[in-house]
């Protein structure tokens, strides 16, 4: 271990230190019951929304098939309870956007067994048949990118991958579901794995797994497969140690080219809850309908990790975990890279890894938090994990000097840490700048060649 520590540098360049309030780390996944209404929103991933396959007034059972894929980046959705289908209409998004969505009434006792699933032989499928058979699960990348995992695991012939990186190091303030699965769930962790292996042409695969968490590489190590083509590596507790490209630099000592794919480098980075899903359902023929979300905040009466069925309305949640709904404000994810929930009549959905409940009267008001000019203290600059100058970032940003960003300034290598922002002493909102600056320049078209 020392060995392997000495020759691959003991972490990425920069980065910070933030407080981890993982208070829930030692608490076991406990489930939730079903509201009465459960909301499945038709888009939740990165690419085309499914399509309907499912008629008001018809009675489903949990687990199956509601809507299926459009194309291939597409996932199909399948029932989290046993119901009547009551309306295909919009419903609100956390964001505030309105989205189709299927709104199925459960029904009185509906059991939290799944009743509907296809179990297949996938030792006797090709590549293609495993791909599907991921596809239809509707499974996508639950550390955040919500791309769908089928789609991901179709690398180019022209990138070979040596080394499958599995990210277990959750460096997130607050969110502990990831452990608990490491913890709780390793077997599924190993078969999702050994899926991933196949389809990659079988590299070698490493689970980089922060410091904080040693009950978790116990649990993991204890469930590794014979042979050694699997390990598990302790890293050192830094944020953002869970962003891929960092943990690549981390464990083997490679850099990913701005605006390039990890497996560019010959590397395939994948979350290991996704993993975990992805080995428990596939085999099954089983859909993605409930996840573990940790749900934590000095305003939740009964902070948690919880297996929550898609499409439970967040004020449901918030009643059973006893937060109150009025003088709080709610974060669907982590508070480095999550987003302020617009609208608490949302439902979960497949990318929640984490809901944060706090007071309002605790936080500043951003009415109050003023910011001011920069004062060029360069504590952005050696805490960025990119090696970028979010400074000189932010001041063309407040010019609308966006192409200037992008061309000259490498603004499409920042993934939105929130590094930059979290260190100022001016409290300049770097990172929403650049969110604003992207979103401009994706609405622009392309410069001719």
């Amino acid at each position: 271990m020392k060995l392997f520590t000495f020759l691959r540098g003991e972490a990425f360049a920069r980065g910070i230190h933030p407080p981890e309030h993982k208070g829930t780390a030692g608490m076991p996944i406990t489930r939730v019951p079903f509201a009465p209404r459960l909301i499945v929103p038709l888009s939740q991933n990165v690419g085309r929304p499914a399509k309907p396959i499912v008629k008001v007034g018809q009675e489903v059972l949990r687990g199956q098939p509601l809507a299926q894929a459009d194309g291939f980046v597409s996932v199909p959705h399948h029932a989290p309870v046993s119901g009547v289908v009551e309306a295909i209409r919009l419903n609100p998004t956390s964001g505030g956007l309105w989205t189709e969505s299927v709104i199925i009434r459960a029904l009185p006792g509906s059991p939290q067994s799944v009743e509907w699933e296809e179990p297949q032989d996938l030792d006797n499928v090709d590549d293609s048949g495993l791909i599907a058979a991921v596809q239809r699960t509707g499974i996508v990348g639950l550390g955040g990118g919500v791309f769908p995992t089928h789609a991901k695991l179709r690398v180019p012939k022209e990138f070979p991958v040596d080394t499958l990186v599995v990210n277990g190091c959750e460096c997130e303030p607050y969110l502990t579901s990831d452990h608990r699965i490491m913890v709780e769930r390793a077997k599924d962790i190993m078969k999702g794995i050994a899926m991933s292996r196949r389809l990659l042409k079988n590299p070698r695969a490493i689970i980089g797994v922060e410091d904080n968490k040693p009950d978790a590489v116990e649990a993991l190590r204890a469930a590794l497969p014979p042979g050694g083509e699997i390990t598990v590596e302790s890293v050192p507790t830094k944020y953002p140690q869970g962003a891929g490209e960092m943990l690549i630099k981390t464990l083997l000592n490679r850099e990913v080219p701005p605006d390039a794919r990890s497996y560019s480098v010959g590397a395939y980075v994948q979350n290991v809850a996704t993993l975990a899903y992805m080995g428990a359902l596939a085999p099954r023929g089983r859909g993605f309908i409930e996840r573990v979300i940790t749900v934590a905040g000095n305003a939740v009466a009964r902070p948690g990790n919880y297996l929550v069925p898609m499409g439970t309305p967040l004020r449901f949640l918030l009643d059973y975990v006893g937060a109150p709904e009025a003088g709080v404000e709610v974060i669907f994810g982590g508070p480095m890279m999550g987003q302020a929930v617009a609208c608490l009549d949302a439902p979960i959905t497949k990318g929640v890894s984490g809901i944060l409940v706090f007071r309002a009267r605790d936080l500043e008001a951003p009415s109050t938090k003023k910011s001011f000019p920069c004062i060029k203290c360069g504590k952005c600059v050696e805490s960025c994990p990119m090696g970028l100058n979010p400074s000189t970032l932010g001041m063309l940003a407040a010019k609308r000097q966006y192409d200037t960003m992008a061309d000259h300034y490498r603004l499409g290598a920042c993934f939105e840490c929130g590094t930059c922002s979290y260190v100022c002493p001016a409290n300049i909102p770097l990172v929403q700048q650049f969110r604003v600056a992207k979103q401009v320049l994706r609405g622009k078209p392309e410069k001719a060649a």
